[in-house]
């Protein structure tokens, strides 16, 4: 059998700044790219990575965009392959199950929380930062559609920062399976567990932190006893940037209407709900969804820089 190592140091790239950083144990903050291949038009999706990847500057940390890319797992990229992935037509959706294949095959491959959360853990990152997490979807009980990041969230041991699940799945029922499977669940300055698009959907958090020091010395004591597995930092999206959560329902109902119309499934249902969502409110969303991931990228490298001090 050959060792994980070998396999790791031939397929793992990572970029000289982010080497550097972990080296130094400075803060870097993992970044997903589905939100470059999937979930935004060119060029607002290479735009929107790069103002990501500024946020993350600004707030003191090192930023690595993860993909696949010529058979390698890449962690850090440069704005000339954020580009190459924003204009790529047919780029993979890699989720754990998609890795080997896509690295086999030399092929362009986005990596969703699941398929970050993996490659992050590999490099040594600890913090991630994206826009929503996937969840239990709202016809569960009809197609048993349960996305691959709840039982990543269960097994690797990484922060993830977000602003709550997708509202086009059922955040309520997300929630339960993450409490089932013991991930620690949180939501920063609030009391009320955010919807995405929405600052409150009628939730209330499991917890709310307010000190990110104190949150930093709880992931060290949860990995230092062994106990593996990623935890789940919500941030309520900006108050300005924020759609009325009635408003957003009757737009969402709308687009799984025309999702099931369609006959879609699996993979193709998110993609396409979060594109009929845009259409559906005149581009109001699309506007949410920049806000929020950049608000998301700076309070990770907030987290990122406690946890740098610590762990």
């Amino acid at each position: 059998m050959i060792k994980l190592d070998l396999y790791m140091n031939k397929y793992l790239t990572i970029a000289p700044e982010v080497q550097d950083a972990l080296n130094a144990k400075l803060p870097v903050v993992a970044l997903e790219s589905t939100i470059i291949s999937h979930g935004m038009p060119y060029p607002n999706n290479v735009e929107t990575a790069l103002a990501v990847e500024a946020e993350v500057r600004n707030g003191g940390a090192i930023p690595a965009t993860i993909c696949l890319m010529d058979g390698k797992l890449k962690v850090g990229l440069s704005a000339t392959e954020i580009d190459v992935l924003g204009r790529a037509d047919g780029v993979h959706k890699v989720s754990r199950q998609d890795i080997a294949k896509v690295l086999v095959r030399s092929e362009l491959g986005a990596t969703t929380v699941a398929g970050t959360m993996i490659v992050a853990e590999m490099a040594g990152i600890r913090v991630f930062a994206t826009g929503g997490i996937g969840g239990v979807h709202r016809n569960v009980s009809d197609t048993w559609d349960i996305s691959a990041d709840l039982e990543e969230l269960a097994k690797t041991s990484v922060a993830v920062v977000c602003a709550g699940v997708k509202t086009i799945l059922d955040v309520s029922k997300t929630l339960e399976v993450l409490e089932t499977k013991g991930v620690p669940v949180a939501t920063f300055g609030s009391r009320s567990f955010p919807g995405f698009y929405s600052r409150n959907i009628g939730l209330e958090s499991p917890r709310m932190v307010e000190d990110l020091s104190a949150f930093a010395k709880e992931l060290q004591m949860k990995w230092g006893l062994g106990l593996a597995g990623g935890v789940l930092l919500a941030n309520p999206i900006p108050q300005a940037s924020a759609i009325d959560h009635k408003q957003m329902e009757r737009v969402i109902t709308a687009a799984l209407d025309r999702a099931n119309e369609q006959g879609l499934y699996g993979k193709l249902v998110t993609p396409f709900l979060l594109r009929e969502v845009v259409a559906r409110t005149d581009g109001r969303a699309l506007k949410a969804n920049i806000a929020l991931i950049k608000a998301n990228a700076a309070l990770a490298a907030g987290l990122a820089k406690e946890v740098s001090n610590i762990i």
